[in-house]
């Protein structure tokens, strides 16, 4: 039997893909809510398929990403999240995802990602460059947001959501000195002044 990994720190969302991939489409199923046990199982089981979220406590997911990329395990990585296409699919391709699916489309849309991976060919729907159609001074935002690292990117949002250095550290298992780092290197590339300016920014471009 076809055996498949959920990674997701939201209980509901891993009945929900569970229900999906055993019953419907016959996988046996192994569940994690936490990135580090996910990495370790994905090399232990092997699965032939993962459903990662991007956003949870302890490794980002794109540190999962690559991490399971780098074993020798086979499995297709789909990423289900809550985080925007526009900024997020293009970078889960370059880790190394095979589909990116959005947790605010219908579960159809998993489907499609699952029968996709199955047959050999990778889905991203949404994977579009986000500077496209927008006005002049959104677009030039859209570069500079383009220009952070996936941590930065993470870390972003994370202080956008309201969370102090502290908090991102613990759950980024970062040092609250790190932080700091990213945060005054976010201030400079994205020619901002204030934690305040940069969650506006975020907002702006639905980032939370």
């Amino acid at each position: 039997m076809r055996k498949a990994l959920i990674v997701d720190d939201h209980p509901f969302i891993r009945a929900s893909v569970r229900t999906l991939l055993a019953q419907e489409l016959q996988y046996q199923v192994i569940e994690s809510g936490n990135s580090t046990e996910a990495v370790r199982l994905y090399r232990d089981e092997r699965p032939d398929l993962v459903i990662l979220d991007l956003s949870m406590p302890g490794l980002d997911g794109f540190d999962v990403l690559r991490r399971m990329r780098e074993s020798t395990s086979p499995g297709k990585i789909i990423v289900l999240t809550s985080m925007p296409p526009g900024y997020y699919s293009m970078r889960s391709m370059k880790a190394g995802a095979t589909a990116f699916v959005s947790k605010s489309d219908a579960l159809d849309q998993l489907r499609k990602a699952i029968a996709a991976v199955q047959s050999g060919y990778t889905y991203f729907p949404d994977c579009t460059d986000v500077s496209l159609g927008r006005a002049d001074s959104d677009s030039a935002e859209a570069a500079l947001i383009s220009s952070l690292t996936d941590r930065e990117i993470l870390v972003l949002v994370n202080l956008a959501k309201g969370l102090c250095n502290q908090d991102i550290a613990h759950t980024m298992l970062l040092s609250h000195k790190t932080v700091s780092t990213y945060k005054m290197r976010m201030m400079r590339k994205l020619r901002l002044n204030s934690v305040m300016e940069m969650t506006d920014l975020a907002r702006r471009h639905e980032l939370i």
